[in-house]
């Protein structure tokens, strides 16, 4: 369960640019196995609550190393300090809005990912108790599990003076999603530092954030029919191999997707999101309707539509919110005609914060 770290760069707090063209910091870490501080911390706190917003990964071509966090949807984390929980560890005494979960941490993300950031932290004096409310549905597709462990990790970061910098807190949350749904960064990054975000490597991880100027407008529109895909299963369809016509196109088109987001060219970031030769083509046939969906997305409008994350949810992209919210009428309509499934449309915008502490009450 141990997740230490060594870092080859001072860590500092992120922070976000007005503008593409200021120079934003690239983030890198190295697993290792010592923790991240040497004494153990004190809390500052006796509880607190923190939320983490939902996340858009893979964004089409960008499959693993792209993701982008969702304003007004996500999960809250409550964690206090706790004489009855043992020492070093953390109980999970409540869990609303699934009844799916384990109240077990060590099979939970917000569990897990709250053990590794005090194993960070060197925590050993101190027990802690810990509530989950779901406000993201399992097997979504809009980072449920990153979510959970963004809200966790934060959570445990905050109670003891938030002395991680948010490489680290990526690195606890990534070690609850490889338990889950494998070792990838695209839902954990961009859910810990809002935004957009582009894994550049992850041996060691290194994460840059993808700065979307304030200026522009752009809406997330978010189509999630009542249909579960686990990512698992999800990934398990994937190819094995790929033709060097498709690697080249992807390559190509997740570059322009990158321009845009740095451009603030919604138009170009739409088609660029749906361009994906290689993992839509996959996936979309396991979701009833998705193609349809997809085609009902562009012809009311949508700049470009792809499947979010392992789907179900179908996310598009627009500039307006009104034309937003009837693109996804004509999305809920196609799922239901096509897919013979019921959905729910959102329009949403980037959330550019990140998983963040929202009460708290001093010692």
């Amino acid at each position: 369960m141990a997740v230490c770290f060594q870092f080859q760069s001072p860590l500092k707090p992120i922070t976000f640019p007005s503008s593409a063209t200021k120079k934003v910091p690239i983030f890198r870490c190295k697993a290792s196995f010592s923790t991240a501080t040497t004494t153990e911390v004190e809390p500052v706190f006796t509880s607190v609550k923190s939320f983490a917003p939902a996340t858009v990964a893979n964004l089409g071509p960008g499959f693993d190393f792209l993701g982008a966090a969702v304003d007004g949807l996500g999960d809250y984390v409550s964690l206090s300090i706790d004489s009855s929980v043992s020492p070093g560890h953390v109980s999970i005494s409540e869990i609303s809005g699934s009844s799916k979960l384990s109240p077990n941490p060590l099979f939970n993300c917000a569990g897990i990912a709250a053990i590794a950031t005090m194993k960070m932290l060197n925590i050993r004096s101190y027990g802690l108790s810990l509530k989950l409310e779901k406000g993201l549905p399992l097997g979504s597709g809009l980072g449920s599990s990153a979510a959970s462990a963004a809200a966790a990790a934060v959570a445990v970061n905050e109670l003891f003076g938030a002395k991680l910098g948010v490489d680290q807190l990526v690195l606890a949350g990534l070690e609850s999603e490889a338990k889950v749904s494998g070792y990838h960064a695209d839902n954990i990054a961009p859910a810990v530092m809002g935004g957009f975000v582009l894994i550049k490597s992850y041996d060691p991880l290194e994460l840059k954030p993808l700065v979307f100027p304030q200026s522009q407008e752009l809406f997330f529109i978010l189509v999630s029919p009542e249909f579960e895909a686990p990512t698992k299963k999800m990934r398990a369809a994937l190819p094995t191999e790929i033709g060097m016509p498709h690697h080249v196109w992807n390559c190509s088109q997740a570059g322009a997707l990158v321009a845009s987001v740095l451009e603030g060219d919604v138009v170009a970031l739409g088609k660029a999101l749906s361009s994906d030769k290689i993992v839509e083509p996959k996936r979309a046939p396991l979701i009833p309707g998705m193609e349809a969906v997809k085609k009902a997305a562009i012809k009311a409008g949508a700049f470009g539509c792809t499947i979010s994350g392992a789907g179900p949810t179908a996310v598009a992209v627009i500039d307006n919110e009104e034309k937003g919210k009837e693109i996804g009428q004509k999305m809920v309509e196609a799922f239901l005609e096509e897919g013979h499934l019921r959905s729910v449309a959102m329009v949403k915008r980037l959330d550019r914060v990140g998983a963040r502490l929202i009460d708290s009450v001093p010692i």
